[in-house]
């Protein structure tokens, strides 16, 4: 099992580094893709897929890194009751970098001026919505102070880079969709059951993480 002790802020500018080279991949989100793939009647879209924004945001504490997943409400238009990292659709001439942050802050109340933007994920299309999403690492230097906006996000939950390295968090169950028997891998964070595209995401950030240590 890889250490824990260098989990510190010292990890950041190795990211942010190799957040610079070519990433991952495909081949590293598709370690979390539920098998068989379920099939599902979408448009045919002209772009890749409606473009949406997400936050991965890294912080200090009790001397590891951790990062935020929101619980979604049973109310809102998509995803419902899953669980995400904080974003949303980009709008207007915004770019999506800042798509991220605004909604960072809509969702959990963290300030845009709070977050540095260390580097970005590969994009991951999303057939079942038609997003494509576009991860964003950031990094505040202290805990944030969050605050729910309850109309989208349930709980805010709170994971660490070691328990996302720690493969005895990496686990398939066997299940149903749309009755059909699928294989679904997940990661246990928390307590929580990480899968579907946020695992995918986390997935290739722990490939990265994986790299660096």
């Amino acid at each position: 099992m890889m250490s824990t002790d260098i989990i510190t802020p010292g990890l950041i500018p190795s990211i942010k580094e190799r957040l610079n080279h070519p990433l991952p991949g495909k081949a590293s989100q598709e370690k979390m893709l539920t098998r068989p793939k379920i099939p599902v009647n979408i448009p045919r879209f002209e772009r890749k897929g409606i473009p949406a924004g997400v936050l991965l945001l890294l912080f200090p504490d009790n001397d590891n890194i951790h990062f935020f997943l929101t619980l979604r409400t049973e109310t809102v238009d998509h995803h419902k009751g899953q669980i995400s990292f904080p974003g949303g659709v980009q709008e207007h001439n915004e770019t999506l970098e800042h798509t991220a942050l605004r909604e960072t802050m809509e969702e959990i109340g963290i300030k845009p001026e709070s977050i540095s933007i260390i580097g970005k994920l590969t994009p991951l299309f999303i057939p079942v919505t038609g997003f494509e999403i576009f991860p964003f690492i950031g990094w505040s230097g202290n805990k944030p102070v969050t605050k729910i906006q309850d109309k989208e996000v349930e709980k805010i939950i709170v994971a660490s880079i070691s328990d996302l390295i720690d493969e005895q968090n990496h686990k398939i169950k066997k299940t149903k969709i749309r009755n059909i028997p699928v294989s679904m891998p997940y990661y246990d964070l928390n307590g929580e059951t990480v899968w579907g595209a946020t695992s995918m995401i986390l997935s290739e950030f722990k490939t990265i993480i994986q790299e660096i240590l």
